[in-house]
């Protein structure tokens, strides 16, 4: 059974569905305030621009997640499907919800779901770090990677750590949430969370299990 799964490619077309209902509804001269300075937008994203960037960023997820599907072993994808398929259903459906977010600002709502989107998100990573943090080894939960980390020592080490990366980074995210920067600025610290933190556990992990 591949990674991506129709309930994916379902959050992919309620994405265009909202693009499409925000190119209906808002002005095609609109430009949202991607960024605030002092009281003023010194950043402004035309909307064309801004609605293009959630469906882009969602079909590159889902192919890249295709592809990685064909390339693990049968057996290296039973162990980790319960990692993979909530990490992707986490990945489109952030862009998804930001979207709707723009829909939103585009019309006019004084409900600005981004923001919530920003203290969501960061409460979810908070926690997320917490349990990486107390993860303890065995089989199925943690880290699972190409490569194996040979020793309980190294093991917690590169649990800890990402935990603590993870958990700093909601803690991050929701302070741009409440310091309410702009939609841009929201915008690229979910793609640095998202993002970055597998990078970077990655990175933790490969390091330890060679050291």
């Amino acid at each position: 059974m591949p990674i991506v799964t129709r309930f994916h490619l379902l959050i992919f077309l309620v994405t265009l569905s909202i693009t499409v209902v925000a190119i209906l509804r808002i002005p095609p001269t609109f430009l949202f305030q991607a960024h605030w300075h002092a009281s003023n937008a010194d950043w402004l994203w035309p909307r064309d621009i801004a609605l293009s960037v959630a469906p882009a960023i969602q079909a590159t997820v889902l192919i890249a997640f295709w592809l990685l599907g064909r390339a693990l072993t049968k057996n290296h994808l039973a162990k980790t499907r319960h990692i993979l398929d909530p990490g992707l259903s986490l990945l489109l459906a952030v862009p998804a919800f930001y979207q709707l977010g723009l829909l939103f600002l585009g019309v006019g709502s004084d409900l600005d779901l981004i923001r919530g989107e920003g203290f969501l998100l960061g409460a979810t990573l908070a926690l997320l770090g917490l349990v990486l943090f107390y993860a303890e080894r065995h089989s199925y939960g943690g880290l699972r990677l190409p490569w194996t980390i040979r020793s309980d020592r190294a093991w917690a080490l590169a649990h800890k750590t990402t935990g603590v990366m993870t958990a700093l980074a909601g803690f991050a995210l929701m302070y741009v949430a409440w310091t309410d920067p702009g939609a841009g600025v929201l915008a690229v610290s979910f793609a640095a969370a998202l993002f970055g933190l597998p990078v970077l556990a990655a990175l933790m992990s490969l390091a330890v299990s060679r050291a």
